[in-house]
Protein backbone atom coordinates (compact mmCIF):
# COMPACT_ATOMS: atom_id res chain seq x y z
CA UNK A 1 0.00 0.00 0.00
CA UNK A 2 3.03 2.67 0.77
CA UNK A 3 4.83 1.78 -2.49
CA UNK A 4 1.45 2.52 -4.17
CA UNK A 5 0.93 5.48 -2.34
CA UNK A 6 4.19 6.28 -3.93
CA UNK A 7 4.16 5.59 -6.94
CA UNK A 8 0.33 7.55 -7.40
CA UNK A 9 2.07 10.73 -5.52
CA UNK A 10 5.61 10.66 -7.77
CA UNK A 11 2.77 10.21 -10.59
CA UNK A 12 0.53 13.13 -10.23
CA UNK A 13 3.81 15.29 -9.36
CA UNK A 14 5.37 14.64 -12.92
CA UNK A 15 2.34 15.17 -14.20
CA UNK A 16 1.44 18.35 -12.87
CA UNK A 17 5.04 19.69 -14.01
CA UNK A 18 4.17 19.00 -17.63
CA UNK A 19 2.27 21.21 -20.50
CA UNK A 20 -0.56 19.74 -21.95
CA UNK A 21 0.86 19.07 -25.63
CA UNK A 22 -0.62 19.28 -28.18
CA UNK A 23 -3.54 22.11 -27.91
CA UNK A 24 -5.93 21.15 -31.17
CA UNK A 25 -8.90 22.04 -29.70
CA UNK A 26 -10.46 18.60 -30.70
CA UNK A 27 -14.12 17.79 -29.01
CA UNK A 28 -13.65 14.10 -28.48
CA UNK A 29 -9.84 13.48 -27.74
CA UNK A 30 -8.72 17.05 -27.66
CA UNK A 31 -7.62 19.40 -25.33
CA UNK A 32 -7.66 23.23 -25.20
CA UNK A 33 -11.63 23.65 -26.05
CA UNK A 34 -12.98 23.40 -22.65
CA UNK A 35 -10.44 25.79 -21.41
CA UNK A 36 -10.69 29.03 -19.82
CA UNK A 37 -9.91 31.79 -22.49
CA UNK A 38 -9.78 35.19 -21.07
CA UNK A 39 -9.74 37.90 -23.84
CA UNK A 40 -8.02 40.84 -22.88
CA UNK A 41 -7.84 44.34 -24.15
CA UNK A 42 -10.25 44.02 -27.41
CA UNK A 43 -12.85 46.87 -27.10
CA UNK A 44 -16.31 44.81 -25.28
CA UNK A 45 -13.54 41.32 -25.79
CA UNK A 46 -15.53 38.66 -27.58
CA UNK A 47 -15.23 35.70 -25.91
CA UNK A 48 -12.69 33.14 -27.63
CA UNK A 49 -14.63 30.68 -30.24
CA UNK A 50 -14.40 27.75 -30.70
CA UNK A 51 -15.43 26.54 -33.99
CA UNK A 52 -15.90 23.83 -36.82
CA UNK A 53 -12.59 24.44 -39.18
CA UNK A 54 -14.15 26.70 -42.13
CA UNK A 55 -10.94 25.53 -44.37
CA UNK A 56 -10.01 22.08 -43.67
CA UNK A 57 -7.48 21.77 -46.62
CA UNK A 58 -3.88 22.14 -47.12
CA UNK A 59 -1.51 21.50 -43.67
CA UNK A 60 -4.44 21.75 -41.03
CA UNK A 61 -7.42 18.83 -41.76
CA UNK A 62 -8.26 19.71 -38.28
CA UNK A 63 -12.48 19.44 -37.27
CA UNK A 64 -12.52 22.46 -34.92
CA UNK A 65 -10.19 25.61 -33.90
CA UNK A 66 -10.39 28.07 -32.40
CA UNK A 67 -11.23 31.81 -33.83
CA UNK A 68 -10.81 35.12 -32.59
CA UNK A 69 -11.98 38.19 -33.74
CA UNK A 70 -9.85 41.53 -32.83
CA UNK A 71 -11.93 44.35 -32.97
CA UNK A 72 -10.67 47.74 -34.76
CA UNK A 73 -10.84 49.55 -31.53
CA UNK A 74 -8.83 46.81 -29.62
CA UNK A 75 -5.35 47.51 -28.42
CA UNK A 76 -2.31 45.95 -31.08
CA UNK A 77 -1.48 43.80 -28.11
CA UNK A 78 -5.35 42.40 -27.51
CA UNK A 79 -5.15 38.38 -26.91
CA UNK A 80 -6.62 35.89 -25.64
CA UNK A 81 -4.48 33.52 -22.40
CA UNK A 82 -5.69 30.41 -20.20
CA UNK A 83 -6.41 30.36 -16.62
CA UNK A 84 -3.59 30.19 -14.03
CA UNK A 85 -3.40 26.84 -11.81
CA UNK A 86 -5.89 24.83 -14.84
CA UNK A 87 -5.89 24.38 -18.42
CA UNK A 88 -2.10 23.71 -19.89
CA UNK A 89 -0.44 22.67 -16.61
CA UNK A 90 2.94 23.42 -14.84
CA UNK A 91 6.31 23.21 -16.21
CA UNK A 92 9.45 24.82 -17.15
CA UNK A 93 10.68 25.65 -20.59
CA UNK A 94 13.84 23.43 -21.42
CA UNK A 95 15.65 22.51 -24.82
CA UNK A 96 13.02 19.35 -24.99
CA UNK A 97 10.12 21.76 -24.84
CA UNK A 98 11.27 25.80 -26.01
CA UNK A 99 10.15 25.50 -29.79
CA UNK A 100 6.29 25.97 -29.91
CA UNK A 101 4.65 26.30 -33.06
CA UNK A 102 1.03 27.14 -33.64
CA UNK A 103 -1.53 27.29 -36.68
CA UNK A 104 -3.09 30.38 -38.23
CA UNK A 105 -5.33 31.23 -40.86
CA UNK A 106 -5.86 34.70 -41.37
CA UNK A 107 -6.75 37.84 -43.95
CA UNK A 108 -3.96 40.25 -43.18
CA UNK A 109 0.03 39.88 -42.97
CA UNK A 110 0.38 40.73 -38.97
CA UNK A 111 2.39 39.87 -36.54
CA UNK A 112 1.32 36.43 -34.38
CA UNK A 113 2.72 36.79 -30.66
CA UNK A 114 3.20 33.80 -27.61
CA UNK A 115 4.36 34.27 -24.31
CA UNK A 116 4.08 32.42 -20.54
CA UNK A 117 3.51 33.23 -17.18
CA UNK A 118 3.98 32.27 -13.77
CA UNK A 119 1.15 32.64 -11.03
CA UNK A 120 3.15 35.50 -9.62
CA UNK A 121 3.19 37.17 -13.07
CA UNK A 122 6.75 36.81 -14.21
CA UNK A 123 6.51 36.50 -17.80
CA UNK A 124 9.13 35.40 -20.61
CA UNK A 125 7.90 38.08 -22.73
CA UNK A 126 5.90 37.76 -26.10
CA UNK A 127 7.79 36.56 -29.31
CA UNK A 128 6.60 37.64 -32.53
CA UNK A 129 6.50 36.06 -35.87
CA UNK A 130 4.73 37.40 -38.85
CA UNK A 131 2.34 35.25 -40.97
CA UNK A 132 4.11 34.81 -44.42
CA UNK A 133 1.00 34.05 -46.36
CA UNK A 134 -2.52 34.70 -46.07
CA UNK A 135 -6.17 33.02 -46.67
CA UNK A 136 -4.58 30.00 -45.80
CA UNK A 137 -3.12 27.90 -43.24
CA UNK A 138 0.67 28.00 -42.16
CA UNK A 139 2.18 26.90 -38.95
CA UNK A 140 4.96 29.57 -37.18
CA UNK A 141 7.56 28.11 -34.79
CA UNK A 142 8.32 30.05 -31.84
CA UNK A 143 11.92 29.44 -30.55
CA UNK A 144 12.17 30.16 -26.35
CA UNK A 145 15.02 28.65 -25.93
CA UNK A 146 17.21 32.09 -25.23
CA UNK A 147 14.90 32.43 -21.88
CA UNK A 148 15.31 29.08 -20.48
CA UNK A 149 17.59 29.92 -18.09
CA UNK A 150 15.65 33.28 -16.90
CA UNK A 151 13.73 32.90 -13.71
CA UNK A 152 10.48 32.90 -15.90
CA UNK A 153 11.05 29.82 -17.16
CA UNK A 154 10.33 28.07 -14.34
CA UNK A 155 6.68 27.26 -13.14
CA UNK A 156 5.04 28.25 -16.29
CA UNK A 157 1.27 27.53 -15.71
CA UNK A 158 -0.09 30.58 -18.32
CA UNK A 159 0.13 30.43 -21.86
CA UNK A 160 -0.63 34.25 -23.96
CA UNK A 161 -1.71 34.24 -27.48
CA UNK A 162 -1.69 37.37 -29.42
CA UNK A 163 -3.15 36.48 -32.80
CA UNK A 164 -2.82 39.85 -34.69
CA UNK A 165 -0.52 42.09 -33.06
CA UNK A 166 -0.84 45.54 -34.90
CA UNK A 167 -2.99 48.68 -34.85
CA UNK A 168 -6.12 47.69 -36.91
CA UNK A 169 -8.06 49.42 -39.58
CA UNK A 170 -10.59 47.00 -39.97
CA UNK A 171 -11.87 44.14 -37.96
CA UNK A 172 -10.17 40.86 -38.70
CA UNK A 173 -10.70 37.43 -37.33
CA UNK A 174 -8.25 35.36 -37.11
CA UNK A 175 -8.10 31.18 -36.69
CA UNK A 176 -5.65 29.32 -34.49
CA UNK A 177 -4.93 25.82 -33.71
CA UNK A 178 -2.15 23.14 -32.76
CA UNK A 179 -0.38 24.59 -30.57
CA UNK A 180 3.12 21.82 -30.22
CA UNK A 181 5.35 21.74 -27.84
CA UNK A 182 8.80 20.36 -28.68
CA UNK A 183 12.78 20.05 -29.77
CA UNK A 184 13.84 21.96 -32.61
CA UNK A 185 12.47 19.67 -35.36
CA UNK A 186 9.27 21.30 -35.51
CA UNK A 187 11.66 23.85 -37.51
CA UNK A 188 10.88 20.86 -40.28
CA UNK A 189 7.76 21.92 -42.12
CA UNK A 190 6.14 21.55 -45.85
CA UNK A 191 7.70 21.75 -48.10
CA UNK A 192 11.10 21.64 -46.38
CA UNK A 193 12.80 23.20 -42.84
CA UNK A 194 13.47 26.60 -42.15
CA UNK A 195 16.09 28.81 -44.45
CA UNK A 196 18.56 31.54 -41.81
CA UNK A 197 17.53 34.84 -43.46
CA UNK A 198 18.90 38.61 -42.57
CA UNK A 199 17.93 41.79 -44.44
CA UNK A 200 20.89 44.48 -43.51
CA UNK A 201 20.51 47.42 -43.17
CA UNK A 202 17.06 47.14 -41.71
CA UNK A 203 14.83 49.59 -41.27
CA UNK A 204 15.88 51.30 -44.17
CA UNK A 205 15.00 54.16 -47.21
CA UNK A 206 16.86 52.57 -50.19
CA UNK A 207 18.20 49.21 -50.22
CA UNK A 208 18.52 46.26 -47.98
CA UNK A 209 20.90 42.96 -48.39
CA UNK A 210 18.83 39.18 -48.15
CA UNK A 211 20.94 36.79 -46.92
CA UNK A 212 20.32 33.41 -46.98
CA UNK A 213 21.97 29.88 -45.33
CA UNK A 214 21.35 28.99 -49.44
CA UNK A 215 20.02 29.99 -52.80
CA UNK A 216 16.93 31.93 -53.03
CA UNK A 217 15.01 30.44 -56.12
CA UNK A 218 12.30 32.98 -55.30
CA UNK A 219 11.68 35.98 -53.27
CA UNK A 220 8.92 37.40 -52.83
CA UNK A 221 7.53 40.73 -50.80
CA UNK A 222 4.20 40.86 -49.30
CA UNK A 223 2.34 44.54 -48.09
CA UNK A 224 0.69 44.04 -44.39
CA UNK A 225 -2.66 43.24 -46.19
CA UNK A 226 -1.27 40.46 -47.63
CA UNK A 227 -0.61 41.90 -51.19
CA UNK A 228 2.26 41.08 -53.51
CA UNK A 229 4.38 43.51 -54.49
CA UNK A 230 7.57 42.55 -55.83
CA UNK A 231 8.64 38.73 -56.65
CA UNK A 232 12.49 38.10 -58.05
CA UNK A 233 14.12 34.82 -58.56
CA UNK A 234 17.79 35.74 -57.28
CA UNK A 235 19.28 32.21 -57.92
CA UNK A 236 22.09 33.04 -55.38
CA UNK A 237 22.27 33.59 -51.61
CA UNK A 238 22.08 37.31 -51.16
CA UNK A 239 20.17 39.75 -52.90
CA UNK A 240 19.76 43.45 -53.06
CA UNK A 241 16.27 44.69 -52.86
CA UNK A 242 15.79 48.11 -54.19
CA UNK A 243 13.06 49.60 -51.28
CA UNK A 244 12.49 52.73 -53.53
CA UNK A 245 9.99 51.27 -55.61
CA UNK A 246 7.91 50.65 -52.02
CA UNK A 247 6.31 52.85 -50.07
CA UNK A 248 7.26 53.52 -46.21
CA UNK A 249 6.16 50.83 -44.17
CA UNK A 250 6.53 47.55 -43.06
CA UNK A 251 6.93 44.29 -45.96
CA UNK A 252 7.23 40.41 -45.70
CA UNK A 253 9.76 39.03 -47.62
CA UNK A 254 9.04 35.29 -48.33
CA UNK A 255 12.33 33.26 -49.59
CA UNK A 256 12.13 29.91 -51.17
CA UNK A 257 14.93 27.74 -51.52
CA UNK A 258 15.37 24.28 -53.16
CA UNK A 259 13.38 22.37 -50.37
CA UNK A 260 12.98 24.84 -47.35
CA UNK A 261 11.75 28.80 -46.52
CA UNK A 262 11.68 31.44 -44.36
CA UNK A 263 10.21 35.00 -44.09
CA UNK A 264 11.95 38.09 -43.04
CA UNK A 265 10.18 41.55 -42.05
CA UNK A 266 11.40 44.68 -43.64
CA UNK A 267 10.52 48.17 -42.77
CA UNK A 268 11.19 51.07 -45.33
CA UNK A 269 11.56 54.53 -43.94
Amino acid sequence: MRLTTLFYTLFFSAASLAQINPIDFEPATGVGGDWTWTVFENDDNPPLEIVVNPFIEGINTSQTVAKFTARVTGAPFAGCETMHGSDIGTFTLSPENAFVSIMVYKTVISDVGIKFATPEGASTGEIKIANSVVNQWERLVFDFTGVIDAPSSTGIDQLIVFPDFQTRSTENVIYFDNIVFGDSSLSVDEPGSVIKVTAIPNPSAALTKIECGEVINSLEVYNLMGQKVFEAAPEAMSYWLDLGRFNSGVYIARILGDAASSSVRIVKY
